[in-house]
């Protein structure tokens, strides 16, 4: 079925990555190893350090960040449903600000109502992203492009494969609602680059 070929499905409420390594063949820590040679220098890239909350101010998001690792079929898992207005960083693959795609999660609806990637849909290109960091670095990206694919057409290479800078991956789902446990059509991805930090008590001034 190629690379582009994924089964997208949680428990009919959230798309993101279920059954990627068995539907491809290929494992995601491979993708996410990233290349040997050091990064470009035309560009900020920070330390590895493990990202604590997200803000997003066009869309009103301000959320704590869980780890998340890999499902029982070897794909990305979510963040649990009672804890479903926070996000959940991949921990296999950059922390976010790192040379390479850190990935973040989140779904956006229960049957109870918005979750924290609700409005996701709505960022465009050029808005911020922030994601504090365990190191008290703020790492602040810019919004590339905001695309929607239908989930068994994810571009799995250029979503989590990119290694051409230090950069941000958001992911739900989004589309028509199929019901079951087929969830939505399709999933939103926000493509992001790092442009900087912000001080540390930047915004306590």
């Amino acid at each position: 079925m190629g690379l582009i070929a994924v089964l997208l499905v949680f428990v009919g409420l959230f798309t993101v990555g279920v059954g990627l390594g068995a539907a491809t063949g290929f494992n995601l820590g491979d993708l996410f190893r990233g290349p040997d040679k050091p990064p470009p220098r035309d560009f900020p890239v920070l330390e590895p350090s493990r990202p604590q909350r997200l803000t997003i101010p066009a869309i009103d998001v301000a959320a704590p960040i869980l780890t998340v690792g890999l499902a029982e079929d070897g794909s990305v898992a979510v963040p649990p449903l009672n804890r479903h207005n926070e996000a959940g960083w991949f921990g296999g693959g950059p922390t976010p600000g790192q040379y390479g795609p850190a990935l973040i999660v989140g779904h956006a609806d229960t049957r109870t109502g918005p979750s924290v990637f609700h409005r996701l849909r709505e960022l465009k290109p050029g808005q911020k992203i922030e994601v504090l960091r365990e190191d008290d670095e703020t790492a602040v990206f810019q919004v590339n492009s905001v695309e929607r694919y239908g989930k068994e057409k994810l571009p799995i290479r250029r979503v989590y494969g990119d290694y051409s800078r230090p950069s941000l991956r958001l992911v739900t789902c989004g589309g028509t609602w199929l019901g079951g446990e087929r969830g939505y059509s399709d999933n939103i991805v926000v493509f992001a680059s790092l442009i900087g930090t912000k001080p540390v008590g930047a915004d306590r001034r």
